[in-house]
Parts: C-alpha cells; structure tokens; sequence
C-alpha cells in the first residue's frame, strides 16, 4: 500500500477521495458541488455508456436529445413531480450581464429579465412529455421509445464526487404506451437491463425490487430500482425505471387515437442511471492499493512492462511485446505497451496497480531468451510465469477469470453482510455493523419514518418475487406479511 494513501479500516471516506482522486478519475471544479472527471476516469464511464447505448437498441430504443432548460411552467404541471424536486433545482431568472456603473465589476442586467424563468433540468419529463404531444396523435406513432444521454443539475449542498455532485452525467429514458400493460412491462425490462449490466460488466451483484411510497420517483406510480452493497456496509441506488402511469401524459394533455378511434391518455415509463455508478464500481472492488476493475469496463486490460538496460535490449524485448500486443488486440483486449524511458519498471508497476490494470505482462531479457512473460494478475495479486506460445488465449481466459472472481467475491461480500432481524434489539445491533437488512414492516410511512429518524435506515427496496411470510414489524410489533430489505445508504 502506498505510504500517502489511507486504508479502508482508518477512514473509509477519505480513502475513497484519495483513490478517486490519486488514479486520475475525477477532481473538485471551481465551481463549487461539481466535479471535472478527467480522461481516465471519461474512459471507464466510455465503457459503461458504450454497453449500456447497445443493450438500449437492441431493446428498440432510439437516441435523442432535448433541451437543458425547461420552463417553469411546465415543472408545475405535475404537482407530486415539481414537489419532490422543487428545493434542487437551479433557475435562470436573467440573460445578459453588464458592467457595473461603480466600477464593481460585472452584474446582471435588471433590464434583461427573462420572461418566464427556466429550470436547468434536474430531469427531463416535462420537456420530453410537452414534445411528446407533437410527436402522437394514433396508435400507430406507439410505442415510442427513446433514450438521451445528457448532464443533469441538482443543487446538493453536500457533495462527494461521482455519489452526489450538484451537475452529473447520465442517461434518461422516457417512452410512451399505448397500454397499462405494456408500460410496466417496459419499466421491469428496462431494470432488468440495468440488473444484468450491474452484474456481468460491472460484477457488481444487485437486489431487484421496488421502492416504498416514501422513496418513490416524484410522479412515479411505481418505482423499481437495484440495491447494491458498498465494502463499508452501506447500501447504493444504482438504477431506477420507474411507471409513470399517466401522470405526465394528463399534465400535457399527451392522447392518441385508438384502434376504435376512440381518444386515450398514452401511459408512460421513464428509467435512468448516472456516474454514480462510478462510484459504486470503485466501492465495489477497490482496495487498500487502488483502484480494482473488472476486465469488461478496463479501460486498459492488459499492461506490457519491458524490463530493459540499454536501447539494445528495448529493441529485441520491444520486438516481441509488439507482437504479444498485437495479438492480444486481434481478440479484442485493450494493451498499452508503457516503453517510457522517463520512469523505471517499479514505478509503473505501482502505478498501473493502482489504477486497477486487470493484468501486467512483465518482459526481461532473460524472458526474450526463455520464451515467457510474468503475468501479475490484480485482483489476487497472484503472479506466474507463462509461455510466449498461445499467449493470446490464456490471457484472455484469465481476463474471464478474473471478471467472474471479482462478482464471486462481491457476492460472498454481500451474503456475509446480509442478516435477518426479527426484534428491534437484532436489528439496532446488525445496523451498527452495517449491511443489508431484512426484517419485517408492518407497511406504513409512518413507521418507515420513525425508523429512518431513530437509525437513519431506510427501506432500500421490496425485492422483487419476495417470500410472503407471516411476522411482525420490527418496530411496531404489529403484522407484516413480507420482509423488506434496510440499510444504511449513499
């Protein structure tokens, strides 16, 4: 571990800062709750969007893109929607900016008052369901689906980078129906996408399940998500699709001409996930040496290290690393051959460790001479020396190998840290030590209330296709028919 670097078990907060900000992924801005996420960091969350835009088209679903502000007037439409995101939400009230008469400096123009105020999107519905009502007037315009990728801004006033940042990056998703049906069967399709990304790219094992009425999208009728469990015992949101019924449809007066001619309100579906999930990679799998990535989302999978004395060397050991890199990439493995003269072999070892290089090819003289490599793998740190011949294909066999050891450890992480709790004594006790919870609720806010007061838990979901079983409320004693999971939570 690196000497300026804290542990997991000293400060787990600060250790994350450290890691997010040692491995190059993102810094503080200027502007105060916002982040610039730099290339290697743009790199990874390139992966992720590359995997996600495919799985997106290949559901059907269309790209486009829709404007950053949104009038007030159409925030207020939707009365729970303008509610739940009224205290975030940053407004242009002016549009031009003049000097000062006093020599100040620059300020706005009093004479330059916007008409009507805009909202910088903290979610696009309103704009995206005013558009809609152009785009359908039968049947046959639905389904319409269609995804953007865009920035969002909601004014935190606490922030961590990647978790909770005042602008992020995400995806939104906004279709329309022309039935019940059809709609949720499209909000359950789109969170088993993010389920099966979370889970094979990112080796992150999730819990699918829907939220209470408490933690539900503002203007949602239902909202499904998937729960992760961070090293440190404390729950992430990772994705939510959420049924919009036809909330958003009434508000903006979006109908179609049935079969029969006869006007309907279309239903609706909207479903997201952000650079969050960033956070939620590196709190996953990282460790007390840095960064950890799963192969799939690497944006380099295999790093070549020639080990060298002279030019004479680096030109026969680059010889045969161009050839090995050559090959890797005929499979498709991203390489870097990292020849600088400017830093020696250790320095680059610590370094591409630290940023979560899934495999190191190290390559000596006495290497070129035998017909090997040393393969240094990041996940267990095991390391082995290999044959130059086929090399291709058993590191490609070790990149699956560590993609699957890596959601196998996550796995066995969350099912050591997932405890049941059938009194208040359990569960305060399995609370202080965190991880998920399962406990019995007798299904009103108000007690979901009293518990998130008395212990800052909530409900993270109801997992979906729960076990029906007969308790009583952890808290209240009164019945229950299910068990729902808590935790504490980003």
């Amino acid at each position: 571990m690196a000497k300026d670097f804290t542990s997991r078990s000293e400060d787990y907060s600060q250790w994350y800062n450290e890691l997010v900000n040692k491995a190059d992924l993102a810094e503080h801005s200027a502007v105060r709750g916002c982040m610039v996420i730099k290339p290697y960091g743009y790199a990874i969350w390139e992966k992720m969007q590359a995997e996600l835009d495919r799985k997106f088209k290949a559901t059907g679903h269309q790209n486009a893109y829709f404007p950053l502000f949104i009038p007030k007037s159409y925030l207020s439409k939707e009365a729970d929607h303008v509610e739940g995101f009224a205290k975030e939400c940053a407004v242009v009230t002016h549009y031009r900016l003049k000097n000062a008469e006093d020599g100040s400096g620059v300020i706005v123009d009093p004479d330059a008052k916007l008409e009507e105020e805009l909202i910088i999107r903290p979610t696009s519905e309103t704009i995206i369901w005013n558009t809609y009502k152009g785009w359908i007037q039968s049947y046959r315009d639905l389904p319409l689906l269609i995804n953007q990728w865009a920035n969002v801004v909601r004014w935190e006033m606490r922030t961590r980078l990647f978790l909770r940042t005042a602008e992020f990056l995400w995806q939104e998703g906004h279709t329309a129906h022309s039935t019940k049906e059809e709609a949720i069967a499209e909000t359950e399709q789109m969170l088993d996408v993010y389920a099966e990304f979370a889970e094979k790219f990112m080796a992150m094992p999730v819990i699918k399940g829907v939220k209470t009425a408490n933690e539900r999208f503002a203007g949602a009728l239902e909202t499904y998500c998937i729960e992760a469990l961070m090293q440190d015992g404390k729950a992430l949101q990772a994705g939510t699709s959420h049924f919009l019924g036809q909330n958003f449809a009434k508000a903006f007066d979006v109908k179609f001409a049935n079969k029969e001619g006869k006007q309907e309100y279309v239903w609706a579906t909207s479903w997201g996930v952000s650079t969050r999930l960033m956070g939620a990679l590196i709190m996953t799998h990282s460790d007390d040496e840095g960064l950890v990535l799963p192969p799939k989302l690497a944006p380099i999978q295999v790093v070549i290290v020639p080990i060298y004395k002279g030019e004479e060397q680096l030109a026969l050991i680059s010889e045969h690393a161009n050839k090995i890199k050559s090959e890797l990439e005929t499979k498709g493995i991203s390489v870097k051959y990292d020849d600088r003269d400017t830093h020696k072999p250790g320095f680059k070892f610590a370094e591409y460790e630290f940023k979560g290089v899934p495999v190191r090819i190290a390559m000596g003289p006495r290497d070129i001479e035998n017909g090997t490599v040393e393969v240094a793998r990041r996940d267990t740190k095991e390391k082995e020396t290999l044959q130059q011949k086929d090399i291709a294909n058993k590191i490609d066999h070790l990149l699956t190998n560590i993609q699957e050891n890596l959601y196998q450890k996550a796995i066995d992480f969350r099912e050591e840290n997932t405890f049941k709790a059938d009194s208040w004594v359990e569960f305060e006790e399995h609370l202080s030590k965190g991880g998920f919870i399962s406990a019995h609720w007798d299904g009103t806010p108000e007690t979901e209330d009293k518990i998130k007061e008395l212990t800052k838990a909530t409900i993270r979901c109801i997992p979906l296709n729960n076990k029906l079983e007969e308790g009583k409320c952890v808290l209240t004693g009164s019945p229950s028919k299910q068990r729902v999971i808590f935790a504490k939570a980003y």
